[in-house]
């Protein structure tokens, strides 16, 4: 678990983010494509797990979509 609030994890994670894409390396480039995927799989884990504890229907005013929107994106 996050011991701190996740707005802050959230603000160290974007510095870290523009440090990378600031930098004309090759490497920082596929770094931020890798991490792009990841978030891509991270954001449907996090809806998953809010629509297992609540609803789709919470998920879907978070994400400021529809509820059937959030399904067919995160469902799996």
């Amino acid at each position: 678990m996050i011991d701190r609030p996740a707005a802050l994890v959230a603000a160290d994670v974007r510095a870290l983010v523009d440090e990378l894409a600031a930098q004309p390396d090759p490497d920082a480039f596929q770094e931020l494509i890798s991490l792009s995927d990841h978030l891509g799989r991270a954001l449907g884990a996090s809806a998953r797990l809010l629509a297992e504890t609540g609803s789709w229907s919470q998920v879907a005013s978070y994400a400021g979509t529809s509820k059937q929107t959030a399904w067919a994106r995160w469902r799996r």
